[in-house]
């Protein structure tokens, strides 16, 4: 008989243009769009094998869960997943580390290069008839910044960060980069590694990507933001908590740096009131830089993966 297989929050993955197929073949699937805390229990019930991406799995729910043996995360993180309890219980628990590399670091510079070009704001104008109005052949709304020679400072230099650096040197800016663990240096001119407060005092555009740890938890805040060059941009793609949101939009508000675009918040979805809807110059996006069709299917397959290898008695990506 086939093991029970449950998928408990399978919409953001694949919301109809991918398929569970392969994922089938493993067992008997069973997929919820959408799981609440105090649905887990219900939806799981009598599954051998979880697959989550964000829906919590504690301690207390693990322990209503005699069947489990194996939590599949569909993500790198698994910050959701009581992995301790997990261990205690004899459940196996399986990540997807590299899948968003590409997508992450090309939207590293979607949100840059809009705060450089202003393209949304200008399409917006033509649209209205400013550009028909006009007396010029060309006009402009906002500051224009061009990226050649402009200094990246990368913080932390992992998969996407150095994706990140290699994007930054093809439009011929100079890299620097913080990073706990400073492996070799990157083959592009001027690279250099640098203390934290030195890349924010250099830097022209700051792109966080480090992993959230009690470090770098509020990392960007009133006093790292007072490091920074007045014409910086600060982007994150990577873990909301570790800009202090309130801090990030009193500093764009009093000009004490250019600009921002972050996808990822400190709590997710919003509440209405997050100060940096409101900020100048900030572009918030709603946590959509991994979600690529490609990327996504890249990380349901490395699910699959992960589970087929369990299966087969060689677990792979255990956390």
């Amino acid at each position: 008989m086939s093991e029970k297989i449950v998928v408990l929050d399978g919409y953001c993955i694949n919301p109809g243009d991918l398929s569970w197929d392969a994922l089938r073949e493993l067992g008997s699937l069973e997929v919820f769009d959408r799981t609440a805390a105090d649905q887990v229990s219900a939806h799981a019930a009598g599954a051998a094998i979880l697959l989550t991406s964000k829906t919590p799995l504690p301690a207390d729910v693990l322990a209503q869960l005699p069947a489990l043996r194996y939590i599949g995360v569909i993500g790198t993180g698994y910050n959701n997943v009581d992995v301790e309890a997990a261990r205690r219980q004899g459940i196996a628990v399986a990540n997807v580390p590299t899948y968003g590399t590409a997508s992450v670091a090309q939207f590293v510079f979607a949100l840059l290069l809009e705060l450089c070009n202003q393209v949304k704001l200008h399409a917006i104008a033509v649209q209205a008839g400013e550009w028909t109005r006009g007396s010029d052949w060309s006009f402009w709304k906002a500051p224009l910044t061009e990226l050649s020679g402009k200094v990246m400072g990368i913080v932390g230099l992992g998969r996407i960060g150095r994706q990140t650096a290699r994007i930054a040197d093809a439009f011929d800016m100079r890299v620097i980069a913080t990073d706990v663990q400073q492996g070799d240096s990157l083959p592009y001119p001027g690279f250099r590694w640098a203390g934290f407060e030195e890349l924010l005092r250099e830097s022209d555009v700051v792109s966080l990507h480090s992993p959230l740890t009690p470090e770098t938890r509020g990392m960007i805040n009133a006093t790292t933001l007072g490091m920074m060059k007045a014409t910086a941009f600060l982007i994150n793609t990577s873990r909301g908590p570790m800009v202090v949101e309130q801090d990030l939009a009193d500093a764009l508000n009093v000009g004490l740096i250019a600009g921002a675009g972050v996808d990822v918040l400190s709590v997710e979805p919003p509440s209405e009131g997050s100060p940096l809807f409101s900020a100048r110059n900030c572009l918030v996006t709603p946590h959509i830089a991994w979600a690529t069709r490609e990327a996504r299917a890249r990380l349901l397959d490395g699910a699959v993966q992960n589970l087929a290898a369990f299966l087969q008695g060689s677990p792979r990506n255990v956390v």
